[in-house]
């Protein structure tokens, strides 16, 4: 039978199907998102604003903010818009497109985070060639690839999904995951296992990659440094990066990486509102407050100084 026929819509079970539970988690959901969101959108108008901002460091800084602000808008609206009205419902065809943008938001995040390495990579080895090798149209390429890849990623998954038959239309989730989605098949979803694994390896676990071998280049030269203070500045313009990256990939490998029949529903539900909440939340503040040249175009963007005390 197929699957538009056998499911014309879902239901999305939510974070937690106790009432209490559910008004708490709203309300911490709401804020994050809330919060996150100003954050993000401060970050992107104080780099726009600040001249001395306008280098490669800030302009992948903005995009990443960006993606932070399309990465949540994709899932936690419908999240609490459902909360409020009652009905957790969701099309067939609006949780295909939850799903198409999640998965490709979520994926450019992640190729955007090596190419941010990669510039650390140059800032600190190869300082007197930085400038010249992160010209303008090196920095378009390094965002426009992370932006098309993520769509061919996520189209490839979406149109396999299209092909699934479902045996019940009841997802333990609060929005439409991939790996949600598929436990609930009737069907053969081994060539949609496997390409979880082959795609988000080039996805994911690649970039992982490319991060890891541009920051062990990165720990030799700042071992160099002769004094502690010089080797705390040159580290402390990666420090920040390295937060995100841990938050990100952490959770982001442990739903996504390990056998569909050996996850639980509420270990995925946990750690997905770790890098699609949480992480977006924290990533502005994190950049903020180990930065002062950031700090000072907040100050600034605001009229005020009480931001960056």
């Amino acid at each position: 039978m197929d699957n538009w026929t056998q499911v014309s819509e879902f239901v999305l079970l939510g974070l937690s199907e106790q009432p209490q539970q559910q008004q708490l988690l709203f309300g911490v959901s709401f804020t994050l998102f809330l919060v996150g969101g100003l954050g993000n959108l401060l970050t992107i108008l104080a780099i726009i604003s600040d001249p001395h901002l306008h280098s490669p460091m800030y302009f992948f800084l903005g995009n990443l903010s960006l993606l932070d602000i399309c990465f949540t808008s994709t899932t936690v609206p419908k999240m609490l818009a459902n909360h409020l009205r009652g009905c957790t419902t969701i099309s067939f065809s609006a949780c295909l497109a939850q799903m198409y943008f999640f998965i490709a938001f979520a994926t450019a995040d992640s190729i955007l985070l090596s190419a941010m390495a990669y510039d650390r990579y140059l800032a600190i080895c190869r300082p007197l060639h930085y400038l010249m090798i992160m010209n303008v149209i090196r920095c378009a390429l390094l965002v426009a690839v992370p932006w098309v890849s993520a769509n061919l990623i996520s189209m490839t998954h979406t149109v396999l999904m299209t092909h699934v038959t479902f045996c019940t239309n009841k997802v333990l989730h609060f929005f439409c995951d991939l790996n949600a989605l598929l436990k609930l098949s009737c069907s053969s979803t081994q060539v949609n296992d496997m390409l979880v694994w082959v795609l988000g390896s080039s996805g994911v676990l690649i970039p992982f990659v490319c991060i890891t071998a541009s920051y062990m280049p990165i720990a030799m030269a700042v071992w160099r440094v002769p004094s502690v203070q010089g080797r705390c500045k040159a580290f402390s313009t990666c420090s920040s990066h390295l937060c995100v990256v841990t938050l990100f990939y952490g959770t982001i490998i442990s739903v996504y990486f390990n056998p569909v029949s050996l996850h639980t529903s509420q270990r995925d539900i946990a750690a997905t509102m770790m890098y699609t909440m949480v992480t977006p939340t924290l990533n502005p503040f994190i950049y903020s407050m180990r930065n002062s040249e950031l700090k000072g175009a907040l100050r600034k963007l605001l009229g005020g100084s009480r931001f960056a005390n």
